[in-house]
């Protein structure tokens, strides 16, 4: 079951998804959306807001009925991460509660090694987005000491991929110095 807040969140993402408009544009459209449905305080179901012990948890609140759009809840206990991992679509990201961590990076393929580029703190009502290819290798983590929620947008049908993720980097990070 869906919130009233996030009915009208989909039915609104379903409308800008009506429009010719390219991935950058749409994403920074569902992130200007997904700032006002934070606001709101009536986001997710209890069901979707629930922990697993043993790793994050991804829960599909809302597939659009032709494929264009998911909305997915990540939840998260304290320490609680994402494999460096990268994308197959445009992703915008909004903390619900508690705080995420996001570890950027850059892959060197001639020293098949991964660079970090820079770390971001998002804390409750914070919205982010991404469009591969431009700077999508990430990590995402609870750095926080308690739960912590996420609602995701992807373009594309998590149901149908399973996850949005297109490749998980398991090469040596080198450190900044």
């Amino acid at each position: 079951m869906l919130t009233s807040a996030m009915r009208d969140f989909v039915a609104d993402l379903e409308r800008m998804h009506s429009a010719d408009i390219g991935p950058e544009t749409r994403a920074e459209q569902a992130a200007r959306r997904l700032e006002k449905l934070l606001r709101s305080g009536d986001v997710l179901d209890a069901r979707h807001m629930e922990p697993d012990p043993e790793a994050y948890r991804q829960h599909l609140v809302h597939v659009d009925p032709e494929g264009r759009f998911s909305v997915v809840s990540l939840v998260w206990l304290p320490g609680q991460e994402t494999p460096v991992h990268s994308h197959v679509c445009w992703c915008v990201v909004g903390v619900l509660t508690g705080q995420e961590e996001e570890i950027r990076y850059h892959f060197d393929a001639d020293e098949r090694v991964l660079v970090e580029t820079g770390t971001e703190r998002n804390a409750p009502g914070e919205v982010c987005w991404l469009v591969p290819p431009e700077e999508d290798i990430h990590k995402v983590r609870n750095c926080g000491d308690t739960l912590a929620v996420s609602i995701h947008v992807y373009g594309a049908n998590i149901a149908e991929l399973g996850t949005s993720i297109n490749r998980v980097y398991t090469e040596p990070v080198r450190a900044v110095v």
